[in-house]
């Protein structure tokens, strides 16, 4: 019987800077994950983190990881040889499966991108999973800007806007990304769409509140929250909001119940 919450050591297979202060570690495992799904990684003595899977593959994972704090900084010591715990994966991921067919609109904010970034090359190399993808996706200032080699790709499949939030740079936008959703052509959608939406919580609210605004509808809109959480497994109640453990029934969450996590 597995044991649920028992770190295994994994090789550390290569690091990459992605920005100034973003790194994507590769990690060797044969765990299998769904498209946003977190695991937690840990180092032992220092502690452990929660972290969504920005990539897979046969034998490897990827995590996109902002130095925030102990576990992270001590992450960031890390190099290509190096163990790194983990354990999980956990939580509910993306329902790929509601998303076959239709027209989807990704967007994100900052590190948001990293959660959604696997759905995004599978949309990408399975043209006729969905209708169509409009990716809008934002960054603070250049230097945040992560996964440049996939924001160029997905620029020749998707619909996409790229904006910055003051900085300007050519074949970019300038501003929120909230500021664009006017721009989805929901009216042309009909019914065959759903909308997904994550980055930090303001950000997250308001592009939620402009996409209804513009005629989305609430039961199609999907987030994903990464808040407090600690053990994975509903036990520790870190996460909890009221009656809701975020590692457990997230952190993919209909917009129905996400317009309701408040801290």
């Amino acid at each position: 019987m597995n044991n649920i919450v028992k770190p295994i050591p994994c090789e550390i297979l290569s690091v990459n800077r992605e920005s100034l202060h973003e790194y994507t570690y590769r990690v060797k495992t044969d765990i299998k994950p769904e498209h946003g799904q977190f695991l937690q990684l840990s180092i032992p003595k220092i502690g452990e983190a929660p972290i969504s899977v920005s990539s897979f593959g046969d034998g490897w994972l990827e995590f996109t990881i902002r130095s925030v704090g102990k576990v992270t900084d001590e992450i960031f010591r890390k190099e290509a040889g190096d163990t790194l715990f983990l354990r999980g994966a956990y939580g509910k991921g993306w329902p790929t499966d509601q998303f076959k067919g239709k027209n989807v609109v990704v967007i994100t904010g900052g590190t948001g991108l990293a959660p959604v970034k696997s759905m995004l090359n599978m949309f990408c190399d399975q043209p006729d999973f969905v209708k169509s993808v409009t990716l809008i996706s934002g960054f603070k200032n250049e230097e945040g800007i992560i996964f440049k080699n996939d924001l160029d790709r997905w620029a020749k499949h998707f619909n996409t806007i790229y904006t910055l939030d003051k900085d300007q740079k050519e074949g970019w936008r300038v501003g929120f990304v909230s500021e664009f959703i006017s721009e989805i052509p929901f009216d042309q959608f009909g019914e065959d769409y759903e909308v997904v939406i994550v980055g930090p919580p303001p950000m997250m609210k308001f592009t939620g509140l402009a996409v209804v605004k513009n005629g989305a509808a609430e039961e199609k809109i999907w987030m994903s929250f990464e808040r407090k959480m600690s053990c994975a497994v509903g036990k520790c109640g870190h996460c909890r909001i009221d009656e809701t453990y975020v590692c457990l029934d997230g952190p993919v969450f209909n917009y129905t119940k996400a317009k309701y996590l408040v801290d």
